[in-house]
């Protein structure tokens, strides 16, 4: 796919019937960045046993850092004419920019908030969580509310991030137009690059040391306590490790869809994302990817053709998938695949 898509893109000419849309290329991009974070989630699910339901807290922190370098882009092309101050800030009557906002004229300076944002957020949560002994169901609940507080939070104007608006108009990202059908293409291999460099990551993760004290935490917390293991360290470790990764994925997906608002902090975001991954099957990493590309196509499907039941058939699917797949549709297919080779 990642060389199919740019040669159907750039190099087939519109009037091809192979020829592929811009608008596609974007869609697909999207969707890689919506499976890195589902693989982030499962690193932590899967793994760990850690059921986050605040995973697009740490998205949407990336997107926001990505988001902060891009409005730095665009300069005096503002509709204000700001060399310095975004165009929001402008239209708030804000006279100088606040210091959070100093290095994001600079790429790298934004690469290393995109990671360290998220993870330095995880690892403080983590930290009071996992040694509280925060576990299970009150965790879960935990974690949502942390999401929720901070869309609340980047609703408020006076926080510097375009309140209710977020961030948007961007114009170029590294020197290159978002409106360019090369850098789109760009963008696309690149969330390709980030998905298949974070599941090499996490594979490996999961199958050195680390990853077998993780399970046998996952599968017996106390056993593994007893055993000598500092429990609340490794899920601490595997936490922040998860949270960066989704900060990569919302750092990839804000220039491609052009926005980034305070709805992507939302619970109900948060909540699909663990769809996606029991959907394709938890603790797998790339059932989980899979798991992300089949939900967002089908929800692109049925958001434009029938709008007024994607949420019914949402809650239908994790309920049958809940009941009958336990590992989801990968869980399905090896367990056919075993069944003929033992027929």
């Amino acid at each position: 796919m990642t060389v199919a898509v740019p040669v159907l893109n750039l190099i087939v000419p519109e009037g091809s019937g192979l020829h592929l849309s811009t608008y596609t290329v974007t869609l697909l991009g999207k969707y890689l960045c919506y499976a890195l974070l589902a693989l982030a989630l499962d690193l932590v699910w899967g793994a760990v046993g850690i059921l986050s339901l605040g995973h697009g807290a740490f998205f949407a922190l990336g997107g926001y850092a990505m988001g902060m370098y891009l409005m730095r882009q665009i300069g005096s092309r503002g509709v204000y004419g700001n060399p310095i101050l975004p165009d929001f800030m402008v239209f708030l009557n804000w006279k100088e920019l606040p210091w959070y906002w100093y290095g994001f004229d600079h790429f790298w300076f934004a690469i290393v908030m995109v990671m360290l944002v998220p993870g330095l957020l995880a690892f403080c949560f983590g930290w009071f969580a996992f040694r509280s002994r925060v576990t299970g169901v009150y965790l879960s609940i935990i974690t949502q509310a942390m999401t929720y507080a901070l869309m609340l939070a980047f609703y408020r104007n006076e926080m510097g991030f375009g309140g209710n608006n977020g961030l948007t108009d961007f114009k170029d990202i590294l020197g290159f137009s978002l409106q360019e059908d090369a850098t789109r293409v760009g963008l696309f291999l690149a969330s390709a690059v980030a998905l298949a460099g974070g599941y090499v990551l996490t594979r490996w993760v999961v199958t050195t040391k680390l990853g077998r004290v993780v399970v046998a935490i996952r599968d017996s917390e106390d056993r593994a306590r007893f055993l000598g293991y500092r429990v609340e360290h490794y899920k601490l470790w595997m936490f922040v490790l998860s949270a960066m990764l989704a900060g990569i994925a919302g750092a990839l997906y804000v220039p491609q869809v052009g926005i980034i608002n305070p709805n992507e902090f939302s619970p109900l975001n948060s909540i699909e994302l663990v769809i996606w991954v029991a959907v394709g099957g938890r603790g797998t990493l790339y059932g989980a990817a899979f798991g992300a590309f089949l939900v967002n196509y089908a929800k692109t499907y049925l958001t434009a053709a029938l709008p007024e039941i994607w949420l019914f058939a949402l809650g239908a699917l994790f309920v049958v998938v809940t009941l009958y797949l336990p590992r989801g549709l990968v869980g399905l297919i090896e367990r056919n695949r075993a069944a003929r080779e033992t027929s």
